[in-house]
C-alpha cells in the first residue's frame, strides 16, 4: 500500500538537501503542464473571438433584412 505520510517526508528530505536541484525538478514536470495550459487558453480565446464575430455578423444581417422589410411596407 502506498505510505504517502513516508513519500512526503521523502520530498521534504530531498528539498532540504538539494533546494536548487529539487525546484529545478518540479518545474521541468510542471512546465509541460503551463504549456498546454497556455495553448489550450489561446484556442479557448479564439474560438471566443470567433463566436462572437459570427453573433454580431448573424445580428448585422438580421438588422438589414428587418430595415428592408420595413422599406418595403
Amino acid at each position: 500500500m502506498l505510505d504517502i505520510k513516508a513519500w512526503a517526508e521523502s520530498v521534504v528530505e530531498c528539498a532540504a538537501k538539494d533546494p536548487c536541484g529539487f525546484l529545478t525538478t518540479v518545474m521541468l514536470a510542471l512546465t509541460p503542464l503551463f504549456l498546454a495550459s497556455a495553448v489550450l487558453s489561446w484556442k479557448l480565446a479564439k474560438m471566443t473571438e470567433a463566436k462572437e464575430k459570427e453573433q454580431k455578423k448573424k445580428k448585422r444581417q438580421e438588422n438589414i433584412a428587418k430595415a428592408k422589410r420595413l422599406k418595403k411596407d
